[in-house]
C-alpha cells in the first residue's frame, strides 16, 4: 500500500474512537515501510497530498485565523509527524483532533481542544494496548498479566487525559455559517493536536499504575520496562 494512503487515512478530522486495540499485522507492515523510506521521499510525497488535502478543505470553506500558518503548511506538518515511529513502531506523535461550533470563537476553539485531548487519550489506550497485546507474543508478559494491564489502561482514560502535558498545535481552522442564513453568527472550529510519544507512555503508565497498586512489584516493574520509563 503507498505510504501516503496510509497518511490520509490516519488524517481523519473528525473525532476518532478505537475500535480496536491490537495492532494488525497490516497495520504493523505498514508502518515498518514508513519507517524504510527516506525522510525526503516521505517530505515530497506528505507535501503533494498536504496541497490535495488543503485545496478539499478550502473547498468545503474551511481557512485560517489571521497570522497562522497557510492551511497547506498546517497540513503538511500533520503528515509528517505521523510518519514518524519509533523502535516498537509505536508513533512518535499522537495525534487527536476536536471540532466545536460557537459564536464566541475563543470559547469553541477551548472546546474542540478539550475535544482533541480525549481523542488523544483514546489514541494512547490504543496504542499502548496494542504494545502490550504484542508483547505477549515475545513472552515479555504473561496473558494473564497483559489483561491484567490492559484493562488497568482502559479504565484510566480520564486520568490520561487529565495527565496530558504540554500538546503540540498541528492544525487550526475554521469554517463561518453559511451566508445564505444571516441570523446565524456561529464558527465551526477544527484543531488538530500532536503529543510526544515518549510522554504518551508515561501518561499511560500512570493510569495503570493507579490500578495495580493491589497487583505486586513485579507486574508494575515489568510495564516499566515495557514502556521504557
Amino acid at each position: 500500500m503507498n505510504v501516503i494512503k496510509i497518511f490520509i487515512a490516519t488524517l481523519c478530522l473528525s473525532l476518532a474512537t478505537a475500535a480496536s486495540a491490537q495492532l494488525t499485522k497490516e497495520q504493523v507492515k505498514q508502518r515498518q515501510e514508513i519507517k524504510k523510506s527516506s525522510k525526503k521521499v516521505l517530505q515530497e510525497k506528505a507535501t503533494k497530498e498536504a496541497r490535495k488535502e488543503a485545496k478539499r478543505l478550502k473547498k468545503e470553506r474551511w481557512q485560517t485565523v489571521p497570522g497562522a500558518l497557510p492551511l497547506e503548511k498546517q497540513v503538511d506538518k500533520g503528515l509528517l509527524m505521523e510518519s514518524e515511529f519509533d523502535e516498537d513502531l509505536f508513533p512518535r506523535y499522537i495525534m487527536g483532533s476536536g471540532m466545536s461550533i460557537g459564536q464566541n470563537y475563543d470559547g469553541a476553539k477551548m472546546q474542540a481542544i478539550e475535544l482533541a485531548k480525549q481523542d488523544i487519550a483514546g489514541q494512547i489506550q490504543t496504542e499502548v494496548t496494542a504494545l502490550i497485546e504484542n508483547s505477549v507474543s515475545n513472552n515479555q508478559l504473561d496473558p494473564a498479566q497483559a489483561e491484567t494491564v490492559t484493562k488497568s489502561i482502559m479504565a484510566g482514560k480520564s486520568l490520561i487525559s487529565q495527565s496530558l502535558g504540554r500538546v503540540l498545535p498541528v492544525l487550526e481552522i475554521y469554517r463561518p455559517a453559511d451566508k445564505k442564513d444571516k441570523t446565524n453568527k456561529n464558527k465551526e472550529v477544527m484543531v488538530r493536536l500532536a503529543y510526544d510519544g515518549k510522554m504518551a507512555k508515561i501518561a499511560a503508565k500512570k493510569a495503570a499504575r493507579a490500578g495495580l497498586e493491589q497487583e505486586g512489584q513485579e507486574l508494575q516493574e515489568k510495564l516499566d520496562s515495557l514502556l521504557g520509563w
